[in-house]
């Protein structure tokens, strides 16, 4: 990869806008249900952006966490012994993640794109991802969820009504709003077909 310098200008303004977009208060909630669904072995960040983005990197946290989600035998994303050192093999790490995200339920309007992580472009599109993956896993309810489910809100679900016969068969007899309204209605005061309205002032 090549190395990037500093921005100037109309890119700058653009990064700029997209840092403010960091929420360091998420920021902690995450890592705090992060370390308590994988474990303490995988430390916890410094404080801020630069932190937040280096724990993550490499990918070997994410798959951990999303794995998490899932029961014993059934792990989508095969975590490495040693975490990769080689850039693309870390990438490639972070790609299993975003992959398996997608499966559990993540939809693809929520999930950053590798570089956001990797080269610290969109941070603020890492913690939406995360916290979308959150909300599927409170939502869910299967007992893989370690945490404070109000961390998270949860998504709405569908809500089935069932009708009985004879309520469909009401249901065909009222007007629609839309259709206009046949009450109070009366031709009382009409002229005529084709006369014309009298007019007295």
């Amino acid at each position: 990869m090549a190395n990037k310098g500093p921005s100037y200008g109309m890119s700058r303004e653009v990064q700029s806008k997209i840092e403010k977009k960091y929420d360091e208060d998420l920021e902690e909630r995450l890592v705090e249900w992060i370390v308590m669904q994988c474990g303490p072995d995988v430390g916890r960040p410094d404080r801020g952006r630069l932190g937040f983005q280096v724990w993550l990197k490499n990918g070997v946290i994410l798959s951990k966490l999303v794995n998490s989600l899932y029961p014993e035998g059934s792990k989508p994303v095969k975590v490495p012994e040693n975490p990769p050192s080689m850039v693309f093999k870390q990438m490639e790490q972070v790609a299993q993640f975003l992959k398996a995200a997608e499966d559990y339920g993540v939809t693809k309007t929520d999930m950053f794109q590798t570089v956001d992580l990797f080269e610290c472009k969109d941070l603020a599109a890492v913690q939406r991802t995360l916290m979308a993956l959150g909300s599927l896993a409170v939502t869910k309810n299967d007992g893989h969820y370690r945490g404070d489910p109000n961390w998270f809100m949860k998504k709405a679900q569908e809500h089935k009504r069932e009708f009985t016969e004879s309520q469909l068969q009401e249901g065909k007899h009222v007007i629609g709003l839309q259709m206009g309204s046949n009450r109070g209605a009366s031709q009382a005061g009409m002229t005529g077909y084709g006369r014309p309205r009298q007019i007295i002032s």
